[in-house]
């Protein structure tokens, strides 16, 4: 005989699941269309765009066309706010803390996205949980240049003149700061690093010659090494820059390893909603995709366009956090 107080062993389940789905159907009913129309007015005010680097390089420059591009297209203003400084982190914390609404967007490269973790014991925010891709917006090229005071025209020839007298290098990018230092080891030089605060005093150094060696966005040096101030000795992109296709890549010249590139991309605060991640990014890759605005703000100035998904962009943060800590590892990098 079954007691009468015995139920069926799916009963429970079954009248507790009964009230919880009707909760979330009911919280679906209420968020989706206010989410839904909260992405059709988007957007109704001024939106800000946060930004780790300083007015007047290349990054700044190319966000505030595309920050134009887009209060055209979306009939609000797009507000450019530069937050330089504190090791590049000073803009992810900013990112971090701002409401999850749409209205910060935040354009940063690795070193704040992906490098800050291996390098500082106190980053301030969790760019993984804080933050949501948007969209990757471009590679910059970088170029290895010689001041043409040292006289050489293959890299194969600046360790015999740094053994030869003091020579110094600038690399604003963690990946190329670490080639260089590498560099060092594999031929047994040194060249030395020389600290700057910011891409216009690090560009002043290569171009009066108190440093003489740089490896820079190619935006910087396209006409000074067309005009032989400076030297062009590698570019790490896989193929050659149509701004100087004179110059090999590194991998030319044998140097096979995986060296992180150096990115640009929008992310926003972690908790902002889907709907308006891919409307965001929808209106961003338009812009990259018009080719008078391709050529002229990004190819013309040595930025390769890329323009991906949300998902696309986190997966590829993912690798590039996977690979630049192996790098960390080889190198021995102590978090400071």
């Amino acid at each position: 005989m079954v007691p009468l107080d015995t139920k069926p062993a799916n009963s429970g389940r079954c009248s507790i699941g009964r009230p919880l789905l009707a909760l979330l159907a009911v919280g679906l009913w209420v968020t989706l269309p206010r989410m839904y129309a909260e992405a059709q007015s988007y957007p109704a005010r001024t939106v800000k765009i946060i930004e780790n680097v300083g007015p007047g390089g290349t990054f700044d420059v190319f966000l505030r066309a595309l920050a134009n591009e887009l209060q055209k297209q979306l009939a609000q203003p797009f507000i450019v706010e530069p937050r330089p400084g504190g090791n590049f982190m000073i803009a992810g914390r900013a990112c971090a803390e701002s409401l999850p609404d749409g209205y910060t967007l935040c354009a940063l490269s690795g070193e704040t996205l992906v490098y800050a973790d291996f390098l500082y014991k106190s980053v301030g925010y969790d760019a993984r949980r804080d933050l949501a891709p948007v969209t990757n917006l471009f590679f910059n090229t970088q170029v290895l240049v010689a001041h043409e005071s040292l006289g050489i025209k293959s890299l194969k020839e600046l360790p015999a003149v740094a053994k030869a007298k003091p020579v110094a290098f600038v690399a604003p990018a963690v990946a190329q700061r670490l080639f260089l230092q590498r560099f060092n080891q594999e031929h047994g030089i040194d060249i030395v690093n020389v600290p700057f605060r910011g891409g216009g005093e690090a560009l002043t150094g290569i171009l009066n010659g108190t440093t003489q060696i740089a490896f820079f966005g190619g935006a910087n040096f396209a006409p000074l090494i067309a005009e032989g101030k400076l030297v062009g000795l590698a570019v790490d992109s896989p193929k050659r820059s149509p701004l100087f296709p004179q110059v090999p890549t590194l991998n030319e010249l044998g140097y096979t390893e995986r060296l992180n590139r150096n990115y640009f991309g929008i992310v926003v605060p972690a908790a902002t909603p889907k709907l308006l991640v891919q409307q965001i990014n929808r209106a961003i890759v338009e812009i990259l995709e018009t080719p008078e605005f391709r050529q002229r703000h990004l190819i013309d100035r040595a930025l390769e366009p890329i323009g991906d998904a949300p998902e696309e962009f986190a997966r590829f943060l993912e690798a590039d956090r996977e690979e630049f800590k192996e790098i960390s590892v080889k190198a021995k990098i102590e978090p400071q």
